[in-house]
């Protein structure tokens, strides 16, 4: 068998078995299937036949249609698929020696709809350069940055927590227990951790932040709101960030930004880069919003007849509006929700909305 055939042959059964994973919940988080998107499009750059840019970029957007199908709920496999896209444009246009070229989002506003810029032609070859390595190397360059978005955020704990006070959390989010666990080194202080019923991650990650030395307490759901004005700061995690800075976060999670709202207590969210997704909540998409799993954990089968009588969803996800959201910290510092639009007209090329 030629090498190419076999090349092709080994990339989708790679494909097959990342879109298994994410079809049957084979992964833990949000890091690692954004790892595992970024990881098998280094293949398919690496191990794929392309003549040009613009070849390259079909192939990539062909295999990331692909995996996005499969679980149209995790939105981290389409904003990876989109920022190798972006990155794509802007290796192109530096080595073709225009390094604005692949970057329109720098311009302003007024500028990108009243100019009539020249569009960059992807199919011209580039000679003398190794396109296919510079590529790689700018594809390494964000698997560095995705492993140590974690540690990059949790270096910035001492800035937002300070001594005796009182933290509210919710589920078990990684960043958001690094973070807690960063700032008690040097400083003391409470954490209430909701424990988000029915799949009790909260009572996870009061395990872990007990055993780190630091005063914790776990609630119920229903005991938000009359805790709530005890507490100074209500820091979550979240599964990923709307275009228009609302969150999709772990179910639960508007219920504590109302009560956080209602007792004036800011509410910070700690998000990678990785997590913004250009993508609005639409009423007539929840399917590629949320997510359902099975009720038994709130109504036990050993009721049949009740159950033959009620409907029961069990959703993973709430959406959070971004007026209820008073700080983002991501690996490369804290913003507000209303300058996400600009986070991610960095990260992302317009003409790679649509996958």
């Amino acid at each position: 068998m030629p090498a190419s055939d076999q090349n092709s042959v080994e990339l989708e059964e790679k494909v097959e078995e990342l879109n298994n994973k994410l079809k049957t919940g084979g992964f833990t988080g949000s890091y690692d299937i954004a790892n595992s998107t970024l990881r098998l499009l280094r293949k398919v750059i690496a191990g794929s036949k392309w003549n040009n840019a613009r070849e390259l970029m079909d192939r990539v957007k062909s295999v990331g249609k692909l995996i996005v199908a499969s679980q149209r709920s995790e939105t981290s496999v389409g904003n990876m698929v989109r920022r190798v896209l972006k990155l794509i444009r802007e290796e192109y246009a530096r080595c073709r020696g225009n390094p604005e070229g692949g970057d329109v989002q720098s311009e302003s506003l007024h500028r990108m709809f009243t100019d009539n810029a020249k569009t960059e032609d992807y199919s011209v070859p580039i000679l003398n350069v190794d396109f296919k390595a510079v590529v790689i190397e700018a594809v390494n360059e964000i698997l560095i940055e995705l492993e140590n978005s974690a540690d990059n955020i949790a270096m910035q704990a001492l800035e937002h927590i300070h001594s005796d006070e009182v933290i509210m959390t919710a589920g078990r989010s990684r960043t958001v227990e690094k973070f807690l666990k960063q700032a008690a080194r040097k400083r003391r202080f409470q954490v209430i951790v909701v424990e988000c019923a029915p799949f009790y991650h909260g009572q996870e990650l009061a395990w872990s932040l007990a055993d780190a030395q630091i005063d914790t307490t776990v609630i119920t759901d229903s005991a938000v709101f009359a805790i709530m004005s005890r507490v100074n700061k209500v820091i979550i995690g979240t599964h990923s960030v709307m275009a228009n800075g609302g969150l999709k976060s772990i179910n639960g999670s508007h219920t504590i930004a109302l009560a956080a709202k209602y007792h004036s207590v800011p509410m910070i969210v700690c998000a990678s880069m990785f997590k913004l997704s250009p993508v609005y909540l639409c009423s007539s998409d929840q399917a590629a919003f949320n997510k359902f799993v099975s009720p038994h954990s709130v109504l036990d089968f050993a009721d049949g007849k009740l159950m033959s009588k009620v409907h029961v969803t069990c959703p993973v996800f709430d959406y959070v509006p971004p007026e209820l959201v008073t700080l983002y910290i991501s690996n490369i510092g804290g913003n507000a929700p209303s300058y996400v639009y600009r986070l991610l007209s960095e990260l992302y090329h317009p003409d790679d909305q649509d996958l």
